[in-house]
C-alpha cells in the first residue's frame, strides 16, 4: 500500500478514451467560443441598423435642408 511514484500503463482502449475527451473537450471549447463570436457580430449588426433607422425616424426639418445655402468653390477637386 505504499505510493508509487510511477503511473500505471493505459490499455490501447483507455488510451484512445483519453484522447476523444480531450479532443471532444478542445472542440467544445472552440465551439461555443465561435458560437459567441458569431452572436456578438449579430449583436453589433444589429445594433446599428437599430440606431440608424432611429436616427432616420428622428430628423428634424432642418436636418433636411442642411446644406441648403452651401455652394462649394469651383477650385474643388481640381487640384489647383
Amino acid at each position: 500500500m505504499s505510493m508509487s511514484t510511477e503511473t500505471e500503463p493505459l490499455n490501447a482502449a483507455e488510451e484512445a478514451t483519453a484522447e476523444d475527451t480531450k479532443e471532444s473537450s478542445v472542440l467544445r471549447i472552440v465551439g461555443w467560443l465561435s458560437v459567441g463570436m458569431v452572436v456578438a457580430a449579430l449583436g453589433v449588426f444589429v445594433g446599428r441598423e437599430m440606431y440608424c433607422r432611429h436616427r432616420f425616424n428622428h430628423r428634424t426639418p432642418y436636418d433636411f435642408y442642411a446644406h441648403a445655402g452651401e455652394q462649394q468653390k469651383a477650385e474643388f477637386g481640381l487640384g489647383i
